[in-house]
């Protein structure tokens, strides 16, 4: 049994409230999907927590833009990438900073076991291609595609909503699945959520719990509040960052 956490966002109100339920159920390995860092206002701090608990981290797109630059982003998250980078280079603890460093740049962009392939965005492009539910209607060949890049499970991040696509190609939310998934032969793309910036309407932080026989997607509330205001305090984020925790957009 371990866990897959994905996007967190430098959110440590959400990211602390997970690893305590992580903790609860006495799981002792986590896989982190990427986006540790950006858009939220405790970047330093989540990605200690990362370095500190995870079995294994993968990179992700704002993990990218800060290491190396922001490509193809708004504004507001082109914003928080500089200002993120700009919170690594200014403590003034030299060996940990370099730690973050050479722990951000060697991220992998996948990582890959005999039972599962786990990336940040997608098997065919693992750092910045979407995979939305709409999809299965509007390009079905892209899942053709997608599904020939992996042979059993695909565990994946990057679009903050969670849910299980099938080779169909299918799409089934936590809640059609009431927030489990029982593994079998057939071939599926997981999509985790994220811990720090729901976008499926709920607010609350989402995560999965895998074991041998069945993925469970669990929810969890925590203080959204206290990170708005901490969003809104720093000049360099956009106070929209903060605002759209509350309705998980």
């Amino acid at each position: 049994m371990f866990a897959i956490v994905s996007d967190i966002h430098g959110n440590l109100e959400a990211f602390t409230a997970v690893l305590r339920e992580i903790d609860r159920r006495q799981i002792q390995h986590i896989v982190c999907l990427g986006d540790i860092v950006g858009y939220g206002p405790n970047p330093t701090e989540c990605m200690d927590l990362v370095m500190a608990r995870s079995r294994a981290a993968i990179m992700g797109n704002h993990d990218f833009a800060v290491f190396y630059e922001p490509y193809n982003f708004n504004a507001g998250a082109e914003q928080a990438c500089y200002w993120t980078r700009k919170c690594f280079e200014e403590d003034p603890d030299i060996v940990r900073r370099a730690n973050r460093w050479k722990f951000l740049g060697n991220l992998p962009v996948r990582v890959r076991t005999p039972e599962f392939v786990a990336v940040h965005a997608s098997p065919r492009r693992p750092v910045n291609e979407y995979i939305f539910p709409d999809d299965i209607y509007t390009n079905p060949g892209k899942f053709v595609s997608i599904f020939e890049r992996f042979d059993r499970l695909c565990f994946v991040g990057h679009t903050h909503v969670p849910g299980v696509f099938l080779e169909g190609p299918d799409f089934y939310s936590p809640d059609e699945l009431d927030y489990r998934f029982e593994l079998t032969d057939e071939k599926a793309i997981i999509n985790v959520g994220s811990v720090g910036q729901p976008r499926d309407r709920d607010p609350r932080s989402s995560f999965v719990v895998v074991t041998e026989t069945s993925v469970e997607f669990v929810r969890l509330p925590y203080d959204v509040e206290k990170t708005v205001k901490k969003v809104e305090a720093i000049p360099d984020l956009d106070n929209f960052l903060g605002t759209r925790l509350l309705d998980g957009r």
